[in-house]
């Protein structure tokens, strides 16, 4: 078996930490059992360009169970959890082709060697896979049933690759599902990326001006989870409902250009390019930290701070780069990439068990499908079903409609 990761020796600490991270995925494991069983991948193979972690060994076991021949590369070079990429590699037989922190180069050339593989299902976080096969391999695309997308920016980019008429095979948009966004989105990605700004820099949020830039799931999650540890929170928006939720929920809603000055702690959450700029990082006060939670690393214009900068000093702490504009020092977290995986260690098992068994079972319901080359929705059973095993995983019974009820509902006499 062909893999590259970074020493296989650090198998025995990954498999303890895959074994912790199971016990939080009750979902997940119950599909695993149905799919050791049903095996709706026989005989195929598929190709996986996720974040390295514990969370998605668990997914790549249940794929494997399920009959399918699984390779594995990081979706961002310094998301990989090299234990977890070891026993995965050591103790399950699974090929993964990635190390954390890899340079560039080494990151599309993983990503080159999972296409080699020729995979009939494609499993994506960020499009990448995806739009590399489109781009310098679209003599695989006729043997490729379909694919799924975990995240916000990806699913952006394929929705446009089927609105140019680029996309050439359907795809699963997982990152839409309730089941995804309202929790792992809203939940996961609130609680990790504090965990990594307060893992790099042993930052009191309380008391401090926290600048949330988008007002996503994502963004919301975020600023949530700030203001209950005690932080002045202010978010910035260019989408007039977004900013007016904002608002509604008890936040200020200013400018960047307004709050540059201000603010202590900065952290995009966008899915877009350049939104915090050198006229933005030029105002802001003497040790400001600025951080990213969006899945490119093109949110804050790392570039051009670093041919700004005085000086540039580099792992003043682990994911701490510190650069000087003017008087002022500019503390930059992971690089200005994802520093929820980049500095501590992603989204909790609990909210990635609903995440990857809607990804499990969108996978395994494409498998079966013949499709027109668009995005599609979650199919609403699956989302059913993935919640209602979450709820008896966690004790919980809900109200059934009542016979008078379901005909009331559908009954359009019923009025006054």
């Amino acid at each position: 078996m062909n893999y590259d990761i970074t020493n296989t020796d650090l198998a025995i600490e990954g498999a303890k930490r895959l074994a912790w991270a199971d016990n939080d995925m009750p979902v997940l494991r119950a599909i695993r059992d149905r799919f050791r069983t049903e095996k709706p991948f026989k005989g195929k193979t598929l190709a996986a360009c996720l974040h390295v972690t514990a969370e998605t060994g668990n997914l790549m076991r249940t794929l494997k169970e399920g009959g399918a021949d699984v390779i594995l590369c990081a979706s961002n070079p310094l998301s990989t959890q090299d234990d977890i990429a070891a026993t995965l590699v050591k103790d399950h037989g699974i090929p993964v082709y990635a190390k954390k922190g890899e340079d560039r180069d080494t990151f599309f050339a993983h990503l080159k060697k999972v296409i080699s593989y020729s995979p009939h299902l494609t499993m994506d976080d960020g499009a990448d896979l995806v739009s590399t096969i489109h781009k310098e391999h679209p003599e695989l695309i006729p043997s490729i049933v379909g694919g799924t997308e975990e995240t916000t920016t990806g699913v952006i980019r394929l929705r446009a690759m089927a609105k140019n008429g680029a996309l050439k095979f359907p795809i699963v948009a997982v990152n839409d599902a309730k089941t995804k966004n309202m929790f792992d989105n809203r939940y996961g990605t609130g609680q990790s990326t504090l965990d990594g700004i307060v893992r790099a820099t042993d930052v009191l949020l309380a008391g401090k001006v926290f600048v949330v830039a988008g007002y996503g799931w994502c963004g919301r999650g975020l600023a949530l989870r700030a203001r209950g540890m005690g932080a002045q929170v202010i978010v910035t928006e260019v989408d007039a409902i977004k900013a007016l939720e904002a608002s509604m929920d008890g936040f200020r809603v200013a400018t960047m250009e307004e709050v540059a000055p201000i603010g202590d702690i900065f952290c995009t959450a966008t899915g877009n390019i350049h939104v915090i700029r050198l006229e933005h990082l030029k105002r802001m006060k003497d040790g400001a930290i600025v951080a990213n939670t969006g899945h490119f690393d093109v949110e804050i214009d790392v570039a051009t701070l670093k041919n700004a900068a005085a000086s540039v000093r580099e792992n003043v702490r682990p994911s701490v780069d510190e650069y000087l504009l003017g008087k002022n020092r500019i503390n930059l977290l992971a690089e200005g990439r994802l520093v929820n995986l980049a500095a501590a260690e992603g989204h909790p098992a609990s909210v990635m068990d609903m995440s990857f068994a809607t990804q499990a079972l969108s996978a395994a319901w494409m498998a079966t499908q013949t499709l027109s080359p668009q995005v599609y929705e979650v199919p609403e059973e699956i989302e059913e079903t993935v919640a209602t095993l979450k709820l008896s995983a966690m004790g919980i019974t809900i109200d059934v409609l009542t016979p008078e009820q379901q005909k009331y509902l559908s009954d359009w006499e019923s009025g006054t």
